[in-house]
């Protein structure tokens, strides 16, 4: 019998937990030729990334909370591959930023807020899980697009001031290990949304515009944090990070609405983090 998108959703799991094992700490070389400049120039990088990667514990306890019946390659992919894999990825960011002088990530392990309880609640109706599915699966495929670029652009600035070590050992491993998760979200998404019924995508879409922030903000603190990376890494209103973020996303959700590069509230979100950015700076 031919394989079905499922069956090879499961095999992109499986292979993905085979050929990308966590990366052990005692495999990374955390040598540092300048940790002064390189603290002053990417300590609060590695700070952001290494919480949004240690929040993965609480991202699952959300998982778990929003949709009571997954698939059993969710919960594979989420349980046994993402979540081990993204732990290690903020035990080592950690540990360099430690290693640098810093403070420990103040990572949120355990919180679930209120709305995502009512959204759990009614997800014990199976064609409204299928609705947090897919805003699972578009907001997972933001957030790991995010990292990609992320790590591509702090990869080269890593290099560019010679730090060879951090770069190859340490940054490259975990870059290496993000497209796989895009590609799970991608194909999980594209599957559900053929399958959701007119009134579903609505749903989806109106969840989608009133719930969307960029990975990791989840107050104006945090995404003034969020837009002081994006000034670091050397994103801006001109850069196309916020269309290579939601180009599928687009694809989908909007494609009626031709002509649009970006929705709106992606825009809206990224724009206002590096205004938060910006006046915290000035102040």
């Amino acid at each position: 019998m031919p394989a079905t998108s499922a069956d090879r959703l499961v095999e992109h799991v499986a292979r993905l937990g085979e050929e990308h094992p966590p990366i052990p700490l005692d495999a990374v070389d955390l040598t540092v030729r300048d940790p002064l400049a390189f603290e002053a120039r990417f300590g609060h990088v590695l700070d952001y990334m290494a919480r949004v990667e240690l929040e993965v514990d609480r991202n699952v306890l959300e998982l778990t909370t929003m949709l009571p019946d997954p698939p059993e390659v969710d919960v594979f992919f989420y349980r046994d591959v993402w979540q081990p894999q993204e732990i290690q990825h903020g035990r080592i960011l950690d540990a360099l930023q430690v290693r640098l002088g810093r403070q420990p990530a103040d990572a949120d392990l355990d919180s679930i807020g209120t709305k995502l309880k009512v959204l759990g609640a009614l997800a014990h109706l199976g064609p409204f899980q299928d609705v947090c599915r897919m805003l699972y699966y578009v907001t997972g495929m933001a957030t790991e697009r995010s990292a990609v670029l992320a790590y591509n652009l702090l990869h080269d600035g890593v290099r560019e001031m010679g730090e060879t070590a951090i770069a190859e050992t340490v940054i490259a491993p975990i870059k290496r290990q993000e497209p796989g998760h895009y590609a799970f979200y991608q194909l999980s998404a594209r599957g559900l949304w053929a399958e959701l019924a007119p009134w579903q995508r609505f749903l989806v879409r109106l969840m989608r515009r009133l719930s969307f922030s960029p990975v990791g903000a989840n107050n104006p603190e945090q995404l003034a944090d969020f837009g002081d990376v994006m000034r670091t890494l050397h994103i801006d209103e001109d850069s196309d990070f916020t269309a290579q973020i939601a180009r599928v996303e687009m694809e989908l959700l909007w494609a009626r609405d031709k002509g649009l590069p970006v929705p709106p509230y992606v825009t809206r979100a990224f724009t206002e983090a590096l205004e938060l950015a910006r006046a915290r700076a000035a102040a």
